[in-house]
């Protein structure tokens, strides 16, 4: 039997897909008698769109990640899905006037209008490899490239068994892709490491194919029957490592190649061990399957020098939603006595110790997001994020003086929050500055689904339906574009203008000021040196000398209400005066020098030590768009574990 496994646009182009990787694996090891290639479609799509248009690597990007919530991306290739250069171009015009500017909204419309000829190139060229089997991964803005392509291969080979998987394909979004599309002859739904070698056998040897995990598939009346889900994931023994033979050499032929660095992907662990016991509201990461799971160290370890090794890339996206803290004391201190060189990116929760990010930086997961979210402990309570807003900032200040390049997104639009719990922070943002700010400026809260916000209405959001670009691309009844759909509107909740005005001008100026600001601190004993460069505050560089102040300013290495500090503080200098209202006092002092933020009733100081903080800096904000974590997926082989990153709104 031969596979074929495509890999269709708006994938991302600096990363090889790991859904498809470990398809090629499961299939080459565990299905007797079958092999399975990859076809790069991606990257033939910007060779292909090249010759054609004034089309570059930033387009690419915005199609695939930046216009997530709009759906830009996935209504370029709905003319393809339906036949019609023209489809819907009206209603996509009058929804997106206002939103796209005009060179944008031309290129859309331009690309809508040809996408039809690339799909029509990709079906012939697949029909004439002649496979047995062809499966498409869906993620992200993927989905009506794939289902065109599916549709246009069924009519040209109606043998050739078609099947679709993948993060657009999780729970009832995968049976209603079956539903609808009868051109799809089957939908993996879950982790399809294991269904999807199954299905193979079972077209093979005359199975029963009721008896597969979450497939989706027709009976002999051509009905569509959905398998039921697995009631657990799979056990971390189980979860294959990736085979990328091909992508570095097809990469290395294409114009790509002068858009992006490629990286390897790589996947310790699947779920979340926070979101276990504590589902961010918001969030509607791993979909069907929450429950964390993790390889083993010395497997892990194995996969990335192997990895290494034979693509000679240092440079790793390490897809899991959370860090195994394990890793800190087995796998990390092994990446640094081998003496790569990695650079890696990876997901962390942002109340690590300084310790722990400085193992980190020596490993060389120099690009984190720790899903910080806010700085108002309030609102962070509201999303069940589990930190408060000092220990946020405390995070931007020792990713700091570790060297760490820290990715993260400011959100906003929670029930139950006000403009009296984003006013302090706002005021205190210029103070920030020489902090890594954040990717974008603020944002509203999408309603995802699998999110305890999707789930439980009761949490403040009612009568939700399919985002509106869901209803331009695809031709379906809204009950079943409920079914397909991830993003959901939802009334506007939370704080409004002037409040989200205001907190976006503070954004803006701290992402155009932070290449320039400086603020660090230096402990010499007996006295700390601080230095600053910051356009909000007219001092440049003070010392602390009094035993008092000294005292003070190192028990703000970590967050601390008045009443704490003070017991703290006069438990540490015993013959001074050490009462509330003066420690009260001096704190004011700082926050008005902006040496300290404060947030809650907590406070901590924001100058990182003096370690050469400006040749730490890294370009992060560049490659943004490669952090992040899926959106839905369960974290499946035929799923979104591509590396690809969490969209901003554009």
């Amino acid at each position: 039997m031969r596979v074929l496994l495509v890999n269709m646009p708006w994938s991302p182009i600096d990363l090889p897909s790991l859904a498809l990787g470990i398809l090629k694996r499961s299939v080459d090891e565990r299905v007797p008698g079958a092999s399975a290639e990859v076809l790069h479609a991606n990257l033939m799509f910007t060779d292909w769109i090249t010759e054609r248009t004034e089309f570059t690597g930033d387009d690419y990007e915005y199609y695939a990640l930046s216009s997530y919530f709009m759906g830009c991306g996935d209504w370029v290739f709905s003319s393809a899905l339906y036949a019609d250069p023209d489809w819907r171009a009206d209603e996509f015009t009058r929804t997106m006037t206002g939103k796209l500017k005009s060179a944008r909204m031309r290129m859309t419309h331009e690309l809508h209008r040809i996408a039809p000829e690339f799909v029509e190139m990709i079906a012939r060229r697949i029909v004439e490899s002649a496979p047995d089997v062809v499966g498409f991964t869906s993620t992200f803005q993927q989905n009506t490239a794939a289902l065109a392509a599916a549709r246009r291969v069924k009519e040209l080979a109606p043998h050739i068994v078609t099947v679709m998987g993948g993060a657009n394909c999780d729970g009832e979004q995968g049976a209603t892709v079956h539903r609808n599309f009868p051109f799809v002859d089957h939908v993996v739904r879950g982790e399809g490491e294991a269904a999807f070698p199954e299905l193979l056998t079972a077209l093979t040897e005359g199975g029963d194919l009721d008896t597969i995990t979450g497939l989706c598939h027709r009976d002999a009346d051509g009905r569509s029957v959905a398998n039921p889900m697995a009631t657990r994931p799979l056990p971390p023994a189980a979860i294959l490592p990736p085979d990328y033979s091909g992508y570095f050499e097809r990469l290395a032929s294409s114009v790509a190649r002068n858009w992006v660095e490629p990286k390897l992907v790589v996947e310790g662990a699947r779920g979340c061990w926070w979101g276990e016991k504590h589902h961010c509201t918001f969030c509607g990461l791993n979909g069907s399957f929450m429950e964390f799971r993790s390889k083993s160290p010395d497997t892990f370890y194995d996969e990335i020098m192997e990895l290494a090794r034979r693509h000679r890339v240092l440079d790793m996206y390490v897809v899991d939603n959370i860090l195994d803290m394990r890793y800190l004391t087995t796998v990390l201190p092994r990446i640094i006595e081998s003496g790569y060189d990695l650079r890696l990116h990876i997901e962390i929760k942002a109340n690590m110790k300084r310790s722990q990010l400085r193992t980190l930086a020596d490993a060389g997961l120099i690009y984190v997001q720790p899903g910080i979210e806010s700085l108002n402990s309030r609102v962070l309570d509201l999303m069940d994020k589990g930190v408060s807003g000092c220990q946020n900032v405390r995070m931007l200040r020792d990713g700091a003086e570790t060297g760490l390049s820290v990715a993260w997104n400011y959100l906003h639009g929670f029930p139950g929050e006000s403009a009296e719990d984003y006013d302090p922070v706002i005021a205190q943002l210029p103070a920030l500055e020489h902090l890594d700010p954040p990717v974008d400026l603020s944002a509203r809260i999408a309603i995802e689904r699998f999110s305890p916000y999707f789930e439980r209405p009761e949490l403040g959001f009612t009568g939700l339906r399919p985002e509106a670009h869901y209803r331009f691309t695809y031709d379906l009844p809204e009950e079943e574009l409920y079914g397909m759909a991830y993003v959901f509107e939802a009334p506007a909740r939370g704080i409004a203008e002037p409040t989200v005005g205001a907190l976006n001008s503070a954004l803006a100026e701290w992402k155009k000021h932070h290449t320039d600001a400086r603020l660090t601190h230096d402990d010499h004993g007996d006295r700390i040196v601080l230095v600053s460069r910051r356009r909000a505050f007219t001092w440049r560089a003070m010392e602390l000398t009094d035993p008092f102040e000294l005292a003070v300013f190192r028990l703000l290495d970590q967050p601390h209400a008045v009443q704490a500090l003070t017991r703290k503080a006069a438990g540490r200098l015993p013959d001074a005066a050490c009462d509330e209202a003066r420690v009260q006092a001096l704190l004011d002092s700082w926050l008005a020098l902006g040496i300290v933020f404060t947030d809650g009733g907590q406070y901590v100081h924001i100058a990182p030590a003096a370690v050469n903080e400006d040749l730490l800096r890294l370009d992060f904000m560049r490659h943004a768009h490669t952090v992040v974590p899926e959106p839905s997926g369960p974290q499946d082989a035929l799923d979104a574990r591509d590396g690809a990153a969490v969209p901003e709104p554009a």
